[in-house]
């Protein structure tokens, strides 16, 4: 049977072979200009701004050893997400606290929002109630669509 997911028209058995080869790139490619960049400026993609510039002197200053803040290498976590940023789960799920803002951003566009819930709860900052909202109701603030709940 052949599968209908595809990533730029491949298959992803395709891809899934493709990375099992990736450990053993190193050793039969030279290192690209891409990675001698990545190497000079692991963020090369992002702007020169003090954002970028408090991250790369915060990991310089956790993994040069003899530095005061140095973390030692079994001790650093970091946790990723599948496509391989990093997420956050504390206080909230980055995907949460965007579609909570963004159910008060549409709110003028919607007035029914005011009395209707998860929505209502949302905008009066009724975390209990979200919460007893549960998935049905997350998951009508994620599309901006009010569910009737015997249909989740």
């Amino acid at each position: 049977m052949k599968s209908n997911n595809t990533f730029f028209d491949v298959s992803r058995r395709t891809m899934l072979s493709a990375l099992t080869a990736l450990p053993a790139l190193p050793l039969l490619l030279p290192v690209s200009a891409m990675a001698q960049t990545a190497m000079s400026d692991p963020l090369a993609s992002w702007n020169d701004t003090a954002t970028k510039k408090a991250i790369t002197a915060f990991v310089e200053r956790v993994t040069k050893q003899g530095s005061p803040d140095y973390v030692p290498e079994a001790d650093r976590i970091a946790t990723f997400d599948n496509d391989g940023t990093l997420w956050v789960e504390q206080p909230m799920y980055v995907q949460l606290a965007f579609a909570l803002d963004r159910v008060k951003t549409l709110a003028p566009q919607h007035p029914e929002w005011k009395e209707t819930q998860p929505f209502k709860a949302v905008l009066e900052g009724d975390m209990k109630a979200l919460a007893e909202a549960g998935e049905p109701g997350l998951l009508q603030i994620d599309d901006g669509h009010p569910r009737r709940h015997d249909h989740c």
